[in-house]
């Protein structure tokens, strides 16, 4: 009697990190199906500013990428869209917080809702199974009866940092296959078994959406309010902004301010008043400089039975920080850790134990 091979469904993007992850589990003797993502629609979403290239194009480049990839491997692809549920679920609430002056991370939003949710119920609901498997730089642990998320051997591509609002039930049904590769060992897999996508750019720019010229971009949702750019420490109006919503706590480029002796960083946004304040290159450290937060919507991937020192992470690549947490009512979670700048209110502060991430949330309040 034939064994029947396990199905998984792997989002297939045209890119050469989910294309090896295709063929891994190929030849781990997986039923392997290509599922494409089409999560963004520039004429139904009215994205008509910022264009660096045209969207159809490069979206109908990724899919005939894709089909290749699919023939060489001999795997069947299919295609779905989730334009609808990505505008509900992941970039209305994207704006929201842009209007509110603040910093948002769609990606770690996309991944818990589309990629990991979405995609999931279509593969259970079309393909009779729910194990997927995607092209992240991340790994999966299962031990003592719960699942974890562990960081990537490459240090410098790891996404755990966008996957922190992943739950138990989710990490239960993807495979990371190439978690303990190295982007280099990614390539040459690629380039050796004549996948035609193996020297392809990595993709940039927003989950979906793609690189844009980003004030123009969010121009198409947020309409310009010209306003005065003052000098926090000397209440000097200093230049003019095209709105405190396009500008990002820590910014110094393109700020347009002309005949100034001294570099100037956006420090505060005072959303009422329409006023960008922002702070000199020799004082920032003062204004920009944190050495503790409140986190918010916190979401625990594995919650420790008490409390502990960790490391945190307050950007996708940078350092880990020693810190020290307090669970404030469960959902909320009171950071300390070293005087670092660039701790900005609507980004993520994700944490971790050692290798493990434990899950992330939004910073809501900073404090010097």
């Amino acid at each position: 009697m034939t064994k029947t091979k396990k199905r998984i469904i792997v989002g297939l993007s045209g890119g050469v990190d989910s294309s090896v992850s295709a063929y891994l589990l190929k030849k781990q003797g997986y039923e392997v199906i290509g599922l494409f993502m089409n999560n963004w629609d520039s004429y139904a979403n009215n994205d008509i500013l910022g264009n660096i290239n045209s969207d159809k194009c490069n979206l109908a480049k990724d899919f005939d990428d894709a089909l290749k990839v699919a023939k060489t491997l001999g795997i069947k692809l299919y295609k779905i869209e989730f334009v609808k549920k990505y505008w509900d679920k992941v970039f209305k609430y994207t704006i929201d917080e842009y209007k509110k002056g603040l910093t948002p991370n769609p990606d770690v939003l996309c991944n818990k809702y589309i990629k990991f949710d979405e995609f999931i119920k279509h593969a259970k609901k079309e393909f009779k199974t729910d194990q997927i498997a995607m092209g992240h730089y991340a790994n999966v642990e299962y031990k003592n009866g719960k699942y974890y998320l562990k960081k990537a051997k490459d240090e410098l591509k790891d996404q755990t940092y966008f996957l922190c609002w992943l739950n138990q039930q989710q990490l239960s049904k993807v495979i990371f296959p190439i978690g303990n590769l190295t982007k280099g060992e990614v390539r040459e897999i690629a380039k050796k078994n004549k996948l035609n996508n193996w020297d392809k750019k990595d993709s940039t720019g927003i989950c979906f959406i793609g690189e844009k010229k980003f004030i123009d971009f969010l121009n198409n949702y947020i309409k310009f309010k010209k306003g005065n750019i003052v000098d926090i420490e000397t209440k000097k109006i200093i230049g003019k902004h095209k709105g405190v919503s396009f500008y990002t706590i820590g910014q110094n480029k393109n700020l347009n301010l002309s005949g100034q002796n001294d570099k100037y960083f956006v420090c505060k946004k005072d959303i009422k008043k329409n006023i960008l304040y922002v702070v000199s290159n020799k004082n920032k450290e003062h204004f920009l400089s944190s050495t503790k937060c409140l986190v918010s919507s916190f979401n625990w991937i594995n919650k420790p039975k008490k409390e502990m020192n960790v490391y945190v992470r307050f950007r996708h690549r940078q350092k880990l920080i020693p810190a020290k947490y307090q669970i404030d009512h469960d959902k909320n979670v009171i950071l300390k850790y070293k005087k670092t700048a660039g701790v900005v209110e609507g980004q993520f502060a994700v944490l971790y134990d050692k290798k493990y991430c434990l899950g992330g949330g939004i910073i809501k309040k900073t404090f010097n």
